[in-house]
């Protein structure tokens, strides 16, 4: 399977597709390492990991550059990719601290209780292209400390920084067939979840996939935490800092080309003021400014021809059925590096009813739309079939205290576009939505409950005579 440079379309490298036979090879050899790797001391195991985070700092400018090649990323924001990654890999690495003996707790005369955590087995993740390396390691570490053995299928669209970070933990000492990696698409992802021998999954992507995979697990009665997509809410209120807002909105919508869960989406504006007009106008300003690339500052290309289409034909049926293009990304469309480059955009709903008010776009597209009150705003927010995040803009708590506590998604911010919790907090949509499927979160102590059995051991001996 070729990959490609989103910058200019170019093939860059090519990947072998696995088969089910690479499937069973990789579970194989992943039982094979599970006995000895499980029966380590999580501190032997958290050492090898230390080792490994100090390889991914000394090979951050190496791994980022392969980030922006195949990914598109600016170098920046490329360098945080694996800055934020290798942060989980210094959480996993202080588990043994932080775990210890487990609960112990003397629940009556002469009965004491206590629980551990035990590894799963062969554990699986299965992780999109957007962060080719961050959203590997908010599994990956934490599983591995806690005992597990692992079956990575990175995105096809991004394979080569996670076969860069295979043989960085060979380097550091982790034992063959601790870590092990699929290729492929469809066919791989199926093979994994259907092999009797791997206990748990986690996967990131669309929600109709994530749907998929969490129903595929849960029919074999497998452990799963499927993330799928995202239609992320900001507020806007006229007591707001103008200039700090409208800075945070447009990373928050532009930043990664806004092919990230977590990028603002819908700006809601409460009220037709004042205020509100100078901040549409400083957003626009900012984003305007930006410029392509991928040089620091600069905003690169989306992922694929097939994402560059639909994100086009957002904007151009939003123009269609009346809504104000305020900045129109189309202009970046012709570049003769060639590529799939669309500017920051930026939309300006009348019809609450906007397709592009609704769907995930994935893409730098922000919607505006001017709403007459806070209730206004929330029903709108909780409408949503998504969950993952939501975001107030105001310089009053007790304001930021209303939103929060009747935002319908899982991650809030307060005057901050990307709420992404760090650990030992985790990350995961809110149940009952479509931005997640299946059982607790990833990364954090998510992480650790998710790759770990809970065993309680009650206790009773004999009063000495």
């Amino acid at each position: 399977m070729d990959v490609t440079a989103p910058t200019c379309g170019k093939v860059i490298g090519r990947v072998a597709v696995s088969s089910r036979d690479d499937v069973e090879e990789a579970v194989a050899a992943a039982a094979k390492a599970f006995p000895s790797w499980s029966k380590m001391t999580t501190k032997a195991r958290a050492s090898v990991m230390l080792r490994f985070h100090a390889l991914v700092e000394a090979h951050a400018q190496e791994l980022a550059e392969l980030i922006v090649l195949e990914n598109g990323k600016n170098v920046t924001e490329a360098l945080a990719d694996v800055a934020k990654g290798n942060e989980t890999v210094e959480y996993a690495c202080s588990l043994s601290h932080h775990l210890g003996g487990g609960n112990v707790s003397k629940v009556s005369s002469q009965v004491t209780c206590q629980d551990r955590r035990d590894p799963l087995g062969i554990v699986a993740s299965i992780v999109p292209f957007n962060f080719p390396f961050m959203v590997p390691m908010w599994t990956v570490p934490i599983s591995l400390v806690m005992g597990n053995v692992m079956i990575l299928k990175p995105s096809e669209k991004v394979p080569l920084t996670m076969h860069r970070v295979a043989s960085l933990f060979r380097q550091a000492g982790l034992p063959d067939g601790v870590f092990n990696m699929i290729q492929g698409t469809r066919t791989a992802v199926e093979s994994i979840i259907d092999h009797p021998q791997v206990k748990a999954v986690t996967f990131v992507g669309s929600s109709p996939v994530a749907k998929l995979v969490a129903e595929r697990c849960q029919s074999l009665n497998k452990r799963v935490t499927a993330l799928g997509g995202a239609k992320n809410h900001l507020v806007a209120l006229p007591d707001c800092d103008v200039k700090g807002a409208a800075s945070d909105i447009m990373v928050s919508y532009a930043g990664c080309a806004g092919q990230r869960c977590m990028a603002a989406s819908v700006l809601l504006l409460v009220g037709s003021n004042e205020t509100n007009d100078l901040l549409v106008e400083k957003i626009c300003e900012n984003a305007s400014q930006i410029q392509p690339g991928t040089g620091p500052g600069q905003l690169g290309p989306v992922i694929d021809k097939a994402s560059y289409n639909k994100i086009i034909s957002y904007i151009q049926d939003s123009e269609q059925s009346g809504t104000k293009v305020l900045l129109d990304g189309r202009s970046w469309a012709n570049r003769e590096a060639g590529g799939y480059w669309i500017g920051p955009t930026i939309l300006l709903h009348t019809n609450p009813q906007d397709k592009a008010l609704h769907d995930e776009i994935f893409g730098p597209v922000l919607s505006i739309l001017t709403v007459s009150s806070w209730a206004e705003a929330i029903a709108i927010e909780n409408a949503n079939p998504f969950g993952n995040a939501a975001c107030i803009y105001t310089s009053q708590g007790g304001h930021a205290d209303w939103f929060t506590s009747r935002f319908r998604a899982s991650m809030l911010g307060v005057n901050i576009g990307i709420p992404v919790p760090r650990e030992p907090f985790s990350f995961g949509g809110l149940y009952g939505t479509q931005s997640k499927y299946g059982d607790m979160d990833i990364t954090g102590d998510g992480a650790v409950e998710f790759f770990t059995n809970r065993i309680k051991i009650t206790t009773k001996w004999p009063r000495p005579t």
